[in-house]
């Protein structure tokens, strides 16, 4: 069934869906990789039964407080489209179910299957935004497993023909490649994609020069700041729209949902997250998010014995974000008080 964790603080797309668990891409960066060691071994993870289900209306404990058809994030940890795909074709039964639903999605993907024909093929019947994953051809050698950044550029025109809209997803950027990003804003652009979202290199462990962010550890803010200025100077001159998945500097895209569905008929998101205090606006709750039993997605972060976890039983989604808002943690994280 399509899940919801901790990222629903800060994601207005958190819902996401995952048909495959593991990845051959071998992205040297890769977080998953990072939390959960060797993922070369590719299993199946979420059935075409769990996305109908979910589609149809119902939820479970991480999805309870969700009743409206958010778009469903495809590929959160785990690239759909990647070579397991040509046996397992766990995919493309998905997409028929999109496609006979209608219901939206946002799909993340690096893998050259999307645009075989019986794909594209569903996807002009789908409700579909894609993201392609491509942040320079120096990066090829950090993604061994993957196609190549001049492949995935012929992938561009082919996808913005049969989607809503295409985001190409400058993720995770190194700092220092701002000139070169900026140089293929006018190939993006001639391609059909409709605008690019970016998000600094996070790791695991402490390295100089970095910064503590929650539990990673981050390029400075200002570092981060001076290069996106420059890609967002170039992405705006081509008439690109321009997203940041970087939450101390997400106040600098077109829209807080980092995603590029904003002004989508139908992508409507969630808008009860930390985003509202960097637009210093108040978070509002719908009925159902003021429900008892709806705090699941908060457990990680919250529940970390037996006591919480009963306590958060008793709770709401509202309850959890109220509380958590008012957290310098939280401010932090969003840039809100200083690195």
């Amino acid at each position: 069934m399509p899940s919801c964790g901790s990222q629903v603080t800060i994601c207005e797309l958190p819902i996401r869906f995952d048909t495959y668990q593991g990845c051959t891409h071998g992205c040297s960066y890769c977080f998953a990789r990072r939390k959960n060691g060797d993922i070369s071994t590719v299993k199946p993870f979420e059935s075409e039964d769990a996305l109908r289900r979910f589609i149809s209306g119902k939820r479970n404990q991480e999805t309870s407080w969700c009743d409206w058809n958010i778009p469903i994030h495809w590929g959160g940890m785990s690239d759909p489209f990647q070579p397991a795909e040509r046996l397992q074709k766990r995919s493309l039964k998905c997409l028929k179910i999109f496609a006979d639903t209608g219901y939206p999605f946002v799909f993340s993907t690096k893998g050259a299957i999307v645009v075989e024909d019986e794909y594209l093929e569903l996807l002009t019947k789908c409700n579909a935004v894609a993201q392609i994953s491509m942040v320079s051809p120096k990066y090829d050698r950090l993604e061994p497993g993957a196609p190549s950044f001049e492949e995935r550029l012929s992938m561009l025109p082919k996808l913005a023909q049969v989607t809503k809209r295409l985001i190409v997803r400058i993720s995770p950027y190194a700092l220092g490649l701002s000139n070169e990003v900026s140089s293929f804003m006018s190939v993006y652009k001639s391609a059909g994609v409709y605008g690019v979202e970016i998000e600094g290199m996070k790791r695991q462990n402490k390295r100089e020069g970095l910064v503590k962010i929650g539990g990673d550890w981050c390029y400075p803010k200002e570092n981060l700041e001076r290069d996106f200025e420059v890609i967002k100077s170039s992405a705006k001159s081509e008439g690109l729209a321009f997203f940041v998945g970087e939450n101390r500097l997400r106040v600098m895209g077109d829209d807080t949902c980092c995603c590029g569905v904003s002004g989508l008929s139908g992508f409507t998101p969630n808008r009860a997250n930390l985003n509202r205090l960097i637009k210093n606006e108040p978070i509002l709750y719908s009925s159902k998010m003021k429900e008892t039993g709806t705090a699941k997605p908060f457990q990680q972060g919250y529940a970390q014995d037996q006591a919480k976890a009963l306590q958060l039983c008793q709770m709401s989604y509202a309850d959890c974000m109220t509380i958590y808002s008012n957290t310098k943690n939280a401010l932090r994280v969003m840039g809100l008080l200083s690195d």
